[in-house]
């Protein structure tokens, strides 16, 4: 990803076609050591390509991919009550037992005695 965003970040800066130089420029520039065999991928799958057609394809791509669990929303709100109701019993159980054990806990000591 930091070689595609150098790539990216050359084109921004004015060269058409970046070169390897360009890029492990960029990627110094901010403490990155490149690596010859990951520039010259990137740099031949890029080369030559419109950086805006590019990134509109890849939106296409994103919006198509599904997001969140797949749950139907109706199937999801109407479990909500059920859940909540059993986070209540668990707290007061759990609250329970805090108490009896908060007892022994100071062992006469206040915080503020």
């Amino acid at each position: 990803m930091r070689y595609v965003a150098a790539y990216l970040l050359a084109v921004l800066g004015g060269k058409a076609s970046p070169n390897a130089a360009d890029l492990e420029k960029i990627l110094g520039s901010v403490g990155v050591e490149a690596e010859g065999e990951k520039l010259k991928k990137v740099i031949g799958e890029l080369n030559g390509k419109s950086v805006e057609e590019l990134i509109t394809k890849g939106r296409e791509k994103l919006s198509s991919m599904p997001v969140g669990g797949g749950a139907p929303a109706a199937a999801v709100a109407s479990a909500a009550p059920a859940a909540a109701a059993e986070q209540k019993k668990e707290a007061k159980v759990e609250e329970k037992k805090d108490e009896s054990e908060s007892e022994d806990d100071d062992m006469g000591f206040g915080l503020f005695d």
